[in-house]
């Protein structure tokens, strides 16, 4: 009796050691998709905030490229109001957490489809050529 109430400790403790382990591993997998590099984090996630923040400012970038090449050398001094306007609407998108966020879960996305398939976005985004 006392064997078989050993074994079955023995076997309830290996199935509950079995059983963390396994949980630990989806969450070590679950914290491997979200868990982000230095790289990541200081360079890739803001630079597409700028690419972004430049299409959604996209007024402003032509007003400030209209004056900068209307003006010549002087655009220093001529285009400070449209440099201005500029700068704020890129700034308020830069320190939006909500902003950050959401590049941060769009590059998350890219990446997760990058290590499925093995295809960059660039590639996968082209057209395949068609022939008729």
């Amino acid at each position: 009796m006392v064997q078989s109430n050993n074994t079955m400790l023995i076997g309830n403790s290996d199935e509950s050691r079995h059983g963390n382990k396994i949980g630990m591993e989806s969450k070590k997998v679950d914290s491997a998709k979200q868990h982000l590099r230095h790289v990541e984090k200081d360079v890739l996630i803001p630079k597409i905030m700028r690419e972004k923040a430049r299409e959604r400012c996209s007024e402003q970038v032509e007003d400030f490229t209209k004056c900068c090449k209307d003006s010549g050398i002087l655009m220093v001094v001529k285009c400070r109001k449209e440099n201005s306007a500029l700068k704020e609407c890129l700034t308020a998108y830069y320190n939006d957490p909500t902003f950050y966020e959401e590049c941060k879960m769009g590059y998350l996305k890219e990446r997760e489809e990058f290590r499925k398939t093995g295809i960059p976005t660039k590639k996968r985004l082209q057209k395949l050529p068609t022939s008729m």
